[in-house]
């Protein structure tokens, strides 16, 4: 592991995680705990979230605290400020939005004919992110120290490549990439020790994928390579963080986003790289251009 951590991963300090049972969420939370932070840990399956943190116990030192919590519940987050205000007067100085899920549409239906669908996803993966920011940031702004402090939303490079085949999930992605990005911006000039960051997790075995591959394909990263990854460019102060895994490349990515990104500059009709009549040419061009 880097031993170059942003320095909102410091002994004494609190973090709040959305998503915490599993995958990334629990990978963060073993980063935060080895380094002797407080622990929030929020989830919806609550059996899993039980087992998964028990492995956090608090001691004289660190506080761990758990809750079961749909992140789509704007009362519940309600609900959790309120406590949260009272056991950690002083705020929270991690935050990590990252619970989300993939829904599918009701049997012998279309995704475009299960609003659903849409609803269900959008209400997890984007407003379970703006939920936990109304509820969390004025914790946050609120310190009476000045040390830094981060927020971390996870996104997916579906919300920005955006493949054909789950409309849904990949829109929901790219709302919470808008919603990093202007909430940077936001924070930049009146709250610099607030930094915020976009994760973008490659090819990792996490419960999403787990029920595919009975152990860790090849290809994919562990969620821990993910942490590791993420706090070093944190430490570099990266907003887009970008990872690849083990058959896809920080080179590869990039030209991938240029060249989807390049559908609106040269006026190609969307998701050229996935149409037969382009795909040809959007993988030689991927493949021959220039490094990046």
């Amino acid at each position: 592991m880097s031993e170059n951590l942003h320095p909102v991963f410091r002994k004494g300090a609190t973090a709040l995680i959305s998503g915490a049972a599993s995958g990334i969420g629990l990978a963060t939370a073993h980063f935060c705990y080895s380094r002797g932070m407080n622990l929030i840990l929020l989830d919806v399956h609550e059996h899993s979230l039980l087992e998964a943190t028990s492995q956090f116990p608090s001691t004289s030192e660190i506080r761990t605290s758990i809750f079961h919590l749909d992140v789509a519940d704007a009362n519940a987050w309600k609900v959790l400020q309120q406590g949260i205000s009272t056991t950690h007067p002083s705020g929270i100085d991690f935050l990590m939005l990252n619970a989300g899920c993939s829904v599918e549409p009701e049997a012998g239906k279309t995704v475009w004919q299960d609003p659903e669908y849409f609803s269900r996803t959008l209400a997890v993966n984007t407003l379970g992110y703006t939920n936990g920011i109304a509820a969390l940031l004025d914790t946050m702004k609120n310190g009476k120290e000045s040390k830094p402090r981060a927020i971390v939303l996870t996104g997916s490079k579906q919300g920005i490549t955006n493949p054909p085949g789950n409309p849904a999930y990949n829109a929901s992605k790219a709302a919470v990439k808008s919603i990093a990005e202007q909430l940077s911006y936001h924070l930049h000039s009146d709250h610099p020790e607030i930094s915020v960051h976009l994760v973008v997790p490659g090819w990792t075995y996490t419960g999403f994928s787990a029920g595919r591959f009975p152990s860790k394909p090849d290809g994919a990263w562990a969620p821990e390579q993910v942490v590791d990854y993420m706090n070093r460019k944190m430490a570099d102060g990266v907003f887009y963080i970008v990872c690849p895994d083990n058959e896809v490349t920080e080179e590869l990515d990039r030209k991938r986003i240029v060249w989807s990104t390049g559908d609106v500059v040269y006026e190609r009709p969307p998701l050229s790289r996935w149409r037969p009549d382009w795909k040809d040419t959007a993988a030689a061009e991927i493949k021959d251009k220039i490094s990046l």
